[in-house]
């Protein structure tokens, strides 16, 4: 007599599993470029695949006790990628942010959860002789015991501040491309943060449910509701896996990454760095060569094209000019579209033509800066009977 095995979610939880070493294959065949963010996020893939296996593995409707009777040696296994999959994303939007990360000696801190996982799951059931722990699988005990339960929340817990550090040095990475990147609004961060934010979201639930799990040793009451908020993560999840993997092989490829600060670094010509003189001379070429005016222009090829460290002139701007590179190219691009603007040289232009003109790529960031430049705008500026010089 045949024996059906899976239930409609378990079978969401087996092709989630699936779809995520698949795609993780996938990622690894297809990094010709060796991005480091993709090696991430195909260990993060296959980390992740474990966790609806272990769900399916406690949890699965009639599964769970055809482990328990064929291959009960893989119960919990599969829950140390709770320990594994926080982290691996984490690194994942690092790697994408920083084109210069690199794991250090010292990010081996972030395998101690995971080490201490061991040991506790060592401790509290795989040291046991196996009669032991097919009566603790049996009975349950274990996965609804204060310790385990508590150790559970902690690790939930964890994976939420993974995504929340994720999305911090996102909110960071707009500010640093500032520095560097004259154009940050042609730059795309919007699908990154709402896959993070929809992992966090996954993650906050299942860390609340462990709080009821938690209030649930002390009193008993219908858990039907969190149940089906569980099964509804799974579903969330399968949809989040789909749109990781696309968006990955879509824009990881093309992502603009800046530079990892260097907390430690010290200017070694910090007197020259603040240099008068030097200052001026960058103003004096940036007006003659008009540097400005490529739409592109990034603060590496800025300090190529004025003959300075790249780390000197960054720090010129923020010290002397107090501004960031964004907002440093932006100044003289605006200073040349008041001249076109009120010149013979702009007659029969456009402010369309004049603001592509003068280097910039979007029509709400060139009327922002011209307003706070000018006290109006570029339409009321042209009809207005001012010079550039006085505006």
């Amino acid at each position: 007599m045949s024996q059906v095995l899976f239930n409609f979610h378990d079978v969401v939880l087996l092709m989630t599993a699936m779809q995520c070493l698949f795609f993780a294959v996938l990622l690894l065949a297809t990094n010709t470029g060796r991005q480091t963010s993709t090696y991430f996020l195909a260990a993060f893939l296959f980390a992740h695949a474990f966790i609806p296996l272990h769900e399916l593995v406690l949890w699965g409707a009639e599964f769970k006790f055809a482990v328990r009777e064929w291959l009960p040696q893989v119960y919990f296994l599969g829950g140390f990628a709770y320990y594994l999959d926080g982290m691996l994303l984490f690194f994942c939007v690092k790697s994408l942010i920083f084109r210069d990360f690199q794991l250090r000696p010292r990010d081996g801190v972030h395998l101690l959860p995971f080490a201490l996982a061991l040991v506790y799951m060592s401790a509290v059931f795989f040291r046991l002789p196996l009669e032991q722990r097919l009566e603790l699988i049996n009975s349950e005990t274990l996965v609804y015991g204060w310790h385990y339960v508590l150790v559970e929340f902690l690790c939930k817990g964890l994976r939420v501040a993974y995504c929340l550090w994720s999305l911090w040095l996102i909110v960071n990475y707009i500010q640093r491309l500032k520095s560097t990147h004259s154009n940050v609004e042609r730059v795309d961060v919007a699908w990154v943060r709402f896959l993070v934010a929809g992992f966090m979201l996954v993650m906050l639930v299942e860390a609340l449910l462990s709080v009821v799990k938690i209030f649930g040793l002390y009193q008993h009451y219908d858990l039907g509701v969190f149940e089906r908020i569980g099964l509804t993560g799974y579903y969330i999840v399968f949809m989040l896996v789909n749109l990781l993997v696309f968006t990955g092989v879509r824009y990881f490829a093309g992502f603009e990454s800046v530079r990892e600060p260097d907390k430690s670094r010290k200017a070694a010509g910090e007197q020259q760095v603040c240099n008068p003189a030097l200052a001026e001379e960058i103003d004096r070429k940036m007006l003659a060569e008009k540097f400005y005016l490529q739409p592109d222009v990034t603060i590496d090829l800025l300090a190529e094209n004025l003959g300075v460290p790249t780390r000197d002139l960054s720090m010129i701007l923020n010290r002397h000019f107090e501004v960031n590179f964004y907002e440093f190219i932006n100044r003289y691009r605006i200073r040349e579209a008041m001249r076109l603007l009120r010149s013979s040289d702009g007659e029969g232009k456009t402010i369309t033509d004049i603001y592509l003109e003068v280097g910039f790529n979007s029509k709400s960031v060139f009327n922002t800066f011209f307003k706070k430049a000018a006290g109006m705008t570029p339409s009321q500026y042209r009809r207005a009977d001012v010079t550039p010089e006085t505006a």
